[in-house]
């Protein structure tokens, strides 16, 4: 079974990115981050572990009010530094580990966390900031990440105590999970500061030592405390230090601080800590029930003849075919897919065998690799395919074969719209020959 082997806090503002890449390492005013951050990159050399698990909030970067979560687990098969405005870091990707996510999700929503799910989106400086303290990653990173988003910009944002539940979540999910691997959870942000406003520039050092304190010794203090009492005592970004009880809460009540540090050179008070469990190991009886909790709501789904759930794992396999089909709602992209398909799919970067799918108009064979049914329904309005024709495609009849099956059986009809496609043809009703 998976295991958390440790747990790592660190500050991600974006000052330790800057430090990093322009090697202030000797300068006085930077250096104590340098050696502040070792004994934690040391810990991970000794530890190798093989996953980390890190909690952080996006900064307006990847993630935006169109659509914003309160728990946004990544999925993705690798992550890329984002170009936050002045450019893309000199960092390399990590790869992720989708199969180990998507169990993470399985287990978060049978506990009743309303995850969200991303994948193929840079992360920031709440990731890649500390991250290039961590470890050494020339030519390549050492371990994988698991990105936890944290939605702690907009109001209202989930309290401590809901941070703290999801850690104790995290680890029951982490420990439910059969493959041998260890995990260092890593949670970001803080200590304390203020950006906005007339009270910018607002530290409590005091209070940042308090927090370390409760931290270690009594979580459920800190988990009981409010936003505002947070944001009073710490700063109004400050307050984003909820997210570390999702590490904690990840953690027995027993922990040993292996090393701790605190540093204000600046803006932001940056701590950095380390963790290790002093308790006994998993029960596995209660990992058990846990896996059956987890499977329970799709158990016997296999069981329903032509029934192809659309999984987090079916969605990282197909991303880019249903990315490539998601964007038939885009008058250009689909114009192009139809003067030009073969340069499309090139343009797309499509696979052979996606291509062949593509080509053939093959609909069970694109919804048997994981293209969702309502994206094959955007392409059947782009093409003048009825809803009908991939119906009856899907259960391998005629049109007037499976129009016998329905009561109204002269209807044919697509996704409502402008009754002209991109090239004057008709969409809401298929032509005779497809």
């Amino acid at each position: 079974m998976a295991r958390i082997i440790g747990g790592i806090a660190a500050s991600h503002t974006p000052t330790i990115g800057f430090a990093f890449d322009k090697n202030k390492r000797d300068d006085p005013v930077w250096a104590p981050i340098f050696r502040n951050f070792a004994p934690l990159s040391a810990w991970i050399e000794e530890k190798r572990p093989d996953m980390l698990l890190f909690i952080y909030n996006d900064h307006v970067t990847s993630f935006f009010f169109d659509h914003y979560s309160a728990f946004a687990l990544g999925v993705g098969p690798r992550w890329h530094p984002a170009d936050e405005g002045g450019g893309v870091r000199n960092l390399p990707p990590i790869d992720g580990h989708p199969a180990f996510a998507a169990h993470l999700g399985q287990s978060l929503m049978a506990e009743e966390f309303d995850m969200s799910f991303f994948q193929n989106k840079p992360l920031d400086h709440g990731c890649f900031s500390p991250l290039s303290m961590l470890c050494e990653h020339r030519p390549a990173w050492p371990v994988k990440l698991v990105p936890l988003q944290m939605g702690v910009l907009q109001w209202p944002v989930p309290s401590a105590r809901r941070f703290y539940r999801l850690g104790q979540a995290l680890r029951r999910a982490v420990e439910s999970y059969p493959e041998d691997l260890s995990i260092a959870i890593v949670a970001t942000g803080g200590l304390s500061h203020q950006v906005h406003g007339e009270r910018s520039g607002f530290n409590n050092t005091e209070w940042d030592e308090r927090f370390l304190d409760l931290f270690e010794r009594d979580p459920e203090r800190l988990a009981n405390m409010t936003i505002t009492e947070y944001a009073t005592l710490g700063g109004y970004e400050g307050s984003e230090v909820v997210m570390w009880l999702a590490m904690r809460g990840a953690l027995p009540a027993g922990v040993v601080c292996k090393h701790r540090s605190y540093y204000l050179p600046s803006m932001t008070g940056i701590a950095t800590a380390v963790y290790e469990s002093v308790d006994t190991e998993p029960d596995p009886s209660a990992i058990k029930h846990h896996r059956k909790r987890i499977a329970a709501q799709l158990d016997g789904i296999e069981r329903l003849q032509g029934t192809y759930p659309f999984t987090i794992g079916t969605a990282v396999k197909a991303y880019r075919i249903n990315d490539y089909l998601h964007r038939m709602i885009e008058p250009d992209h689909r114009t192009r897919f139809l003067r030009d398909p073969e340069g499309s799919f090139d343009a797309a970067g499509l696979s052979d065998e996606e291509r062949d799918l593509m080509r053939r108009r093959d609909w069970p064979g694109l919804l048997r690799y994981g293209v969702i049914f309502f994206l094959l329904e955007k392409l059947g309005a782009v093409t003048g395919v009825s809803n009908l024709h991939i119906y009856a495609a899907m259960r391998g009849q005629t049109l007037e074969d499976f129009q016998l099956t329905r009561n109204a059986q002269d209807a044919l009809y697509s996704v409502a719209g402008n009754s002209a496609g991109p090239l004057g043809w008709q969409t809401s009703v298929a032509r005779d020959d497809e």
